[in-house]
């Protein structure tokens, strides 16, 4: 018998944090998330998606054990200004059993029907600068610390319970040798000299934070036009602000502006840090922090976590500019190997951008949906 539990006390989400780390034990492609983050992500008084969202934790028990967890989740903003009429599900982990899976996705179908909704679609976050995703292919591939890993029979419950796939994202590398700086370097002078464009680079974190606000706000705009779009709002700046961009070496954030200072481009790039968080298991100390640091220094993989153009100079070669910067950079610091963190499969603007180098799809992953 399968039993469904909220976890609305500080012991239930320490326990809902905790589940994977059972499911995955020494599973040599699974990411541990540091089980601190994942406790502040979920706190209603410090993650302001809570503004905008309501979220529920559930964890599914059989005689006594944990076997099962999942998020339900509205995001008002989504409901109300989009019209769409969507409950999510995230942070979703289950054992191999559809029946788990089942009773988890009920709470998730409950949650919709009370609010008058219409369908349910996940595994997701809260907004777009969350995981997103059931992995579909590329099991042997190690994970992110921004993406979800799952077992194969993910996909096969949400189809057997009758979901279809909605959304498909993929993920992409290349080796740093890929890249050619002859198919950018001339092209890239041009662009800045035509529309007066000039890259700003930074050695100290401090110097990004007066800017941050405003590449946000490009992001939105950049962004608005792909239909799983969701804006992130003035508060959600500053906990994004606090939570990711310490995280990132700051020349590896790279901004253009035109002749005004005004941001028309940004790119967000990330050490990859997924070896250093299997080793630290969830927790910063005694020895965590010390591969995270050393993963920021030393990692010879990146991960090209956002990049934004101003709809006014997309398709005018700006990111000549921005890849240019970033070549000159890796090859300073001995870069190997160049990740794509998931990109809608048919965002094709996007992969045109990265053609010349020779990308190869490493991983595929999808959105589910249903109707309630």
């Amino acid at each position: 018998m399968i039993t469904i539990v909220e976890a609305n006390s500080p012991k239930l989400l320490k326990d809902f944090v905790k589940f994977p780390f059972d499911l995955y034990k020494n599973h040599p492609y699974w990411v541990p998330p540091l089980i601190s983050e994942e406790l502040e992500t979920f706190d209603k008084t410090k993650n302001p998606a809570f503004t905008t969202a309501e979220a529920t934790f559930y964890l599914a028990y059989r005689e006594n054990k944990i076997v099962g967890r999942i998020a339900a989740i509205i995001n008002w903003n989504e409901v109300n200004d989009q019209n769409k009429k969507k409950v999510r599900f995230g942070w979703w982990e289950t054992i191999d059993d559809v029946e788990v899976t089942k009773a988890l996705l009920e709470k998730v179908k409950e949650l919709g029907e009370q609010n008058q909704l219409e369908h349910i679609e996940g595994p997701m976050g809260f907004s777009n600068l969350d995981k997103v995703g059931v992995v579909t292919e590329g099991f042997d591939e190690i994970g992110s610390m921004i993406t979800w890993y799952n077992y194969p029979y993910y996909k096969e419950h949400l189809e057997l319970l009758g979901f279809v796939k909605e959304k498909e994202y993929h993920e992409n590398k290349f080796p740093f040798s890929n890249v050619k700086p002859e198919f950018f370097f001339r092209v890239q002078e041009m662009i800045k000299k035509r529309y007066q464009l000039t890259p700003i680079n930074f050695t100290k974190t401090k110097d990004i934070m007066p800017y941050v606000d405003e590449m946000f706000d490009l992001f939105n705009k950049s962004y608005a036009s792909l239909a799983s779009f969701v804006a992130i709002t003035d508060i959600q700046k500053e906990y994004f602000k606090k939570k990711y961009i310490s995280f990132i070496n700051p020349e590896y954030i790279k901004f253009i502006v035109d002749k005004d200072h005004k941001i028309i481009a940004f790119s967000i790039v990330m050490p990859s840090f997924s070896e250093a968080l299997q080793k630290a298991n969830g927790r910063l100390f005694p020895l965590g922090f010390y591969h995270l640091l050393k993963a920021k220094k030393n990692s010879k993989e990146v991960l090209f976590y956002l990049i934004g153009v101003d709809p006014e100079y997309q398709n005018k070669g700006v990111t000549a500019v921005i890849f240019n910067e970033y070549y000159e950079c890796f090859k300073t610091k001995g870069i190997e190997s160049c990740v794509r963190t998931p990109e809608l499969a048919d965002n094709y603007a996007i992969q045109n951008i990265w053609k010349h180098f020779d990308p190869v799809v490493f991983r595929k992953r999808c959105t589910y949906i249903k109707n309630l």
